[in-house]
């Protein structure tokens, strides 16, 4: 079964805190009718700090969707390469050993897809499979850790590299003026995140069960406008309680697997907003400490939109993690509106040997020392180091 182990995390360097969130929103929106109730619904986050891509001056301003999009392309190249090379660390592989790269973000545009910069310039193989997951928000986390369980189930024994990237202050719309979208301009972050999904070996949680749910008739609850000015966050004010139709959607899928799903020992969630962790501790009947981990998130970070659940994975593992065999859920929210779920249960230590992929080597490239005799082979012989 698929490992995934310890999340690499980054956030920038540009911090804004609650208190200058309100006063940037009470300056730039005084006479906005209903001010008061975006002010309220702001401070009832919960987000103390976010972290962003650029200054606080310079996000505000719209350059337009071409120079928007540019500055992705230059801080996604600048700041993915050094948090990859962390998870690669954590999991104690090399670009060499990934088979698989999933990347994930909604918030800019790249064709080909960033995995392609990662493969030419990383030291990946160029075999190395790419898939690029751009429109499922939110969940996307989720649904990432769902394909790399799949990859590995067939393909025993490979490896998957998940890189999620959201600049989501690149989204905001000064023009956009609804109580919505005052809300969001409230609570989104930016954040890197890196993880390896591993075949064989590992420490961290082991998936042994994805699935998916998306609540019929609810596409247009979260969703992008594309204007010529770029992506339009479009939130429904039904969204909020939507845990109420997708608590039943984990608890299945739990019950499939022959679990409860209020019995677990971890739960790493999508931390859209506080409601969201309430609602699924009273649904599921869990108190509030089962989301600590997705709280913290929200509250030091905000919403980091597919990067939330790897967030919070990596606070579970500083926390020391939990008893070998206690089982777990992660599941990310997002558009559709979907659920992207998994199981597991965390292993403390590689139940196998760590992987190493074998490697071609010439007679003449090694040296065998034999106590009667040196050992010799023939040129080509594939030897595993």
């Amino acid at each position: 079964m698929a490992t995934l182990c310890r999340p690499a995390i980054a956030v920038p360097e540009h911090v804004i805190t609650l208190d200058e969130t309100l006063d940037l929103a009470r300056t730039l929106h005084a006479g906005h009718p209903q001010l008061g109730l975006a002010l309220r619904l702001i401070e009832n986050t919960g987000v103390q700090t976010r972290h962003l891509v650029q200054p606080i001056g310079t996000t505000l301003t719209h350059p337009g969707l071409q120079a928007r999009n540019e500055v992705y392309e230059r801080e996604a190249k600048r700041r993915v390469p050094e948090v990859v090379e962390r998870a690669l660390g954590h999991a104690e592989l090399t670009a060499g050993d990934i088979d698989l790269i999933v990347y994930v973000s909604c918030t800019g545009f790249m064709m080909p897809s960033m995995t392609a910069w990662l493969i030419n310039t990383m030291g990946f193989r160029p075999d190395t499979r790419q898939v690029p997951i751009a429109q499922l928000g939110c969940a996307a986390g989720g649904a990432a850790v769902g394909r790399a369980h799949d990859f590995c189930r067939a393909y025993p024994g490979a490896n998957v590299l998940i890189v999620a990237c959201e600049f989501c202050s690149l989204c905001y719309q000064p023009t956009d003026l609804g109580v919505g979208s005052l809300l969001s301009n409230g609570l989104f972050g930016d954040a890197v995140a890196a993880v390896v999904v591993r075949g064989q070996g590992g420490h961290g949680v082991r998936i042994e069960r994805n699935g998916s749910h998306l609540v019929p008739d609810t596409e247009n609850w979260i969703s992008y406008g594309v204007k010529e000015t770029g992506f339009h966050f479009q939130l429904d004010k039904r969204v909020p309680g939507t845990m109420e139709m997708l608590a039943p959607a984990l608890r299945g899928l739990a019950d499939q697997h022959g679990w409860d799903v209020s019995g677990l020992g971890f739960y790493i969630v999508h931390a859209g907003g506080p409601r969201i962790l309430d609602d699924l501790c009273r649904f599921l009947g869990l108190e509030p400490a089962a989301f600590r981990h997705s709280r913290a998130t929200l509250t030091e970070r905000g919403n980091i939109a597919s990067a939330v659940v790897f967030d919070a994975l990596a606070r579970l593992f500083a926390e020391g993690g939990v008893a070998d065999g206690t089982p777990g859920l992660i599941a990310g929210f997002g558009p559709g509106i979907t659920a992207e779920i998994a199981l597991g249960s965390w292993t403390a230590a590689p139940a196998e040997p760590l992987h190493r992929r074998p490697r071609i080597v010439s007679a003449s490239e090694v040296t065998i020392v034999h106590p009667s005799a040196p050992l010799r082979f023939p040129a080509g012989t594939t030897i595993t180091e």
